[in-house]
């Protein structure tokens, strides 16, 4: 398990997946979500409890507008695992969770592959299972910090 710590203002989530490079080998489920899109088709997929989402389909939102977000939290799911397994368990959540900042880091949701959570507008945080994922985003991005090595300062 790996993690690393973005300033929001030097990466997007749209870049973010683009690093990542297999975002639409999964579905996601997008919970806590506070973002504010112009676009009504946008705001009719994110104005729910959560959004579940092919990879496809996320990217090709992520696409169509760059918009801010205060919070979400991004679960990535193996394409096999469906979502009433996910919805079995408590929706992972930004505002308020204090896991993060806790050695051993570790996936809220016991399903997900790997978590991108926006946490107050100011920070992304990126938890996977698959180290490389998070290599890929420390190495191309300057601003990106090890996430066991931040909260150990």
């Amino acid at each position: 398990m790996k993690g690393c710590i973005i300033k929001n203002d030097e990466i997007s989530i749209k870049d973010i997946c683009n690093i990542i490079g297999d975002v639409d080998n999964y579905n996601w489920l997008i919970t806590n979500i506070e973002c504010y899109p112009n676009d009504e088709e946008i705001v009719k997929i994110l104005d729910n409890e959560y959004c579940w989402i092919e990879g496809r389909g996320l990217l090709d939102l992520l696409a169509k507008e760059e918009f801010q977000w205060i919070w979400g939290v991004f679960s990535a799911f193996s394409k096999e695992i469906r979502l009433e397994e996910v919805l079995k368990y408590d929706y992972p959540y930004a505002d308020g969770y204090k896991g993060f900042w806790e050695n051993p880091i570790a996936l809220q949701h016991p399903l997900a592959v790997s978590e991108i959570v926006i946490w107050d507008g100011l920070l992304i945080l990126v938890i996977s299972q698959k180290s490389e994922v998070v290599n890929a985003l420390i190495e191309n991005n300057t601003f990106a910090q090890d996430l066991e090595k931040y909260n150990m300062e």
